[in-house]
């Protein structure tokens, strides 16, 4: 989890459990990061199914 947490978000997984701020950062990055992809899948959804 500790490599994770640096690659995806350049902080270790003690400073996100101890720090709120950086933790809500990371969290609100997440969401964004869930919503676009979401967002993507849809709008490609919707093309391979107007194709058909």
């Amino acid at each position: 989890m500790e490599k994770a947490m640096l690659s995806a978000h350049g902080i270790g997984y003690e400073t996100y459990k101890r720090e709120h701020d950086i933790r809500m950062n990371v969290e609100m990055k997440r969401e964004e990061n869930y919503k676009k992809g979401q967002q993507l899948f849809a709008d490609l959804e919707s093309k391979l199914h107007s194709n058909i």
